[in-house]
């Protein structure tokens, strides 16, 4: 429905990203804006990693799984802002056809990936708040790192079967995608052969990595304020509170921005309104989530000031 004709169908060897503006004058602000984020994400999520590998204090499961969220922050950022970059600066907007695929496949595992990481966060919260007698046993370092593989796999497979399936579509002459980077919705509407296989994927690879995720936080965190006002002392009610806070701003900061978008109806939709919404859950929520989870934990605040007086993070391995 609403498909080219197959008369129009090609080869073709690659795309084109029609970015965030048109107009020339604009390019060189872009340029400047969207390499500062992309310096000051990475930067960020960087001294994240290396305060908690460097401060045995913080090999706890809630760090170990932060900084695996910094980690997938800094690639899932890197799968995007570069190539934007890159084309700004060279004023080209062509992406190569398997470039394309490659970007599509790591927006998609890395996107998964942080999804999994902040339900996994959750529920460390939950069994650290609810059940802490057993939060040992529980959250021991082995399960840990097989929850981490697990979210691994989960994100690896669909992302990997969702873009081998795209290698079967038909592209028409027509490929410009109104998008900085290669949005799969995008991608499918250039299509000239049937893709009711690709949209089935879409739409499965949305229930498990928004849907359900969201489901596990929603009922850890349901499960945390029940225990929580169940608690007495106004102390350690804020107390309990506090050390889900970082947590809870970067969930609601995330899925607020998909929903802003996703959720509201079709004929609302716009290419600069999903564009809008990709900066934010792409560049901007990645470059806070390190303020935000520093700036309000003494633990990290304390593990950061160590790593620079202790000048071990100009230290080359």
């Amino acid at each position: 429905m609403g498909k080219p004709s197959q008369l129009n169908q090609t080869a073709v060897s690659d795309f084109l990203l029609l970015g965030l503006s048109e107009k020339p004058e604009e390019q060189r602000l872009l340029f400047g804006i969207f390499l500062g984020m992309y310096l000051v994400t990475m930067t960020g999520n960087l001294l994240i990693i290396l305060a908690i590998s460097s401060n045995p204090h913080l090999h706890t499961p809630m760090y170990f799984f932060l900084a695996n969220l910094s980690l997938t922050d800094a690639c899932f950022t890197s799968a995007s802002v570069p190539k934007m970059l890159a084309n700004i600066h060279t004023r080209s907007r062509t992406i190569s056809y398997s470039g394309c695929l490659a970007q599509l496949y790591f927006l998609l595992m890395f996107g998964g990936l942080d999804n999994c990481l902040l339900a996994v966060m959750a529920y460390d919260r939950y069994m650290a708040i609810c059940q802490p007698l057993h939060y040992s046993t529980a959250m021991s370092p082995q399960l840990c790192v097989l929850m981490l593989v697990m979210c691994w796999m989960l994100t690896n497979c669909p992302a990997l079967m969702h873009t081998l399936l795209l290698t079967r579509v038909a592209f028409c002459a027509h490929k410009a995608i109104p998008h900085f980077y290669c949005d799969p919705s995008a991608l499918l509407k250039l299509a000239c052969s049937d893709t009711h296989i690709n949209e089935l994927m879409i739409i499965t690879m949305g229930l498990m990595f928004l849907t359900a995720p969201l489901m596990l936080i929603i009922l850890s965190y349901g499960r945390i304020s029940w225990a929580v006002f169940g608690i007495s002392s106004p102390g350690g009610r804020w107390k309990a509170f506090s050390t889900c806070g970082s947590h809870l701003t970067v969930v609601l900061l995330f899925y607020g921005s998909l929903m802003g978008v996703y959720l509201l109806p079709p004929s609302t939709h716009s290419a600069e309104s999903e564009s809008r919404a990709a900066i934010l859950y792409m560049v901007i929520i990645p470059m806070l989530n390190p303020f935000i989870y520093s700036l309000r934990n003494r633990d990290m605040k304390e593990a950061l000031g160590k790593l620079f007086g202790s000048g071990k993070m100009f230290l080359l391995p």
